[in-house]
């Protein structure tokens, strides 16, 4: 069989949506049709049909005062998600190394995807007796410690939308009470960390802190797991969570956040 280039496959309309967007790059000014039609060598028509189907799908805004465009919302949010995916876990993957290092126990970056957390990277300990890794599985937002950093910090959704009316009991110390987590809540974002005590999985404690990028966006949850019968009590507040505070801080720093 005969391999075609790729650029035999190049539908020209998109290619002619894509142009449109990318006369914006770099530019904070506002692009009429006509502008745009003289630099692209476009019929009008053909602009503005490209253009109002950009606008529909929010990659373009119209500006009402004086009609012309400017990029929208959308473009935003494929930046933020390009910084996760991307950015984040290539900044990441030292500090989950060193992390390792240091605690001797396992590492792990997740972000969240609608009701649930969603591991993106995991560095295992090299301890016989370990946290394995969790990727190729999801993990709930009120019993994890991922989980309860996006309760407290993520502004997206209120923590009405974020929580089933019902909660799953994974161990006997699972909190199912919302009042009770609610509060856990409240106190995960006034010391900037969150602690999971087996309530996931039994005998497995786990720390974790936010990850924000240069806009300020959580983009992440940092976390140190282990066994609980060496993450005792004393070892998380003496030392793990100093530890896992201070790579959060600077993995936040790498991704350009100031705060």
């Amino acid at each position: 069989m005969v391999r075609r280039e790729k650029s035999n496959y190049v539908i020209q309309s998109v290619s002619h949506a894509l142009d449109v967007l990318e006369q914006f790059y770099g530019s904070a000014d506002e692009i009429g049709v006509t502008e745009l039609s003289k630099r692209l060598k476009l019929h009008k028509n053909n602009v503005f049909r490209l253009l109002a189907t950009l606008e529909a799908r929010g990659y373009i805004e119209q500006n009402r005062a004086t009609e012309n465009y400017r990029l929208g919302l959308k473009c935003l949010q494929l930046g933020q998600t390009y910084i996760q995916q991307m950015g984040f876990l290539l900044q990441a993957k030292s500090t989950l190394e060193e992390l390792v290092k240091t605690a001797r126990e396992s590492s792990f970056v997740a972000v969240r995807k609608g009701a649930v957390i969603v591991p993106l990277d995991f560095v295992e300990a090299r301890s016989a007796v370990r946290v394995v890794s969790f990727l190729g599985t999801t993990l709930p937002l009120h019993c994890t410690a991922p989980g309860k950093i996006y309760l407290a910090f993520d502004s997206e959704e209120g923590l009405s939308q974020s929580l089933p009316e019902k909660f799953d009991r994974y161990t006997d110390k699972t909190i199912i009470d919302r009042r009770v987590l609610l509060e856990q809540v409240k106190e995960v974002s006034e010391a900037g960390y969150a602690l999971e005590r087996a309530e996931f999985m039994e005998e497995v404690i786990a720390v974790a802190v936010p990850i924000h990028d240069y806009t300020r966006t959580l983009v992440g949850s940092l976390a140190i797991t282990g066994p609980a019968h060496r993450l005792t009590n004393e070892k998380v507040q003496k030392e793990v969570i100093p530890m896992i505070v201070k790579g959060g801080n600077e993995l936040s720093k790498r991704l350009g956040y100031h705060g």
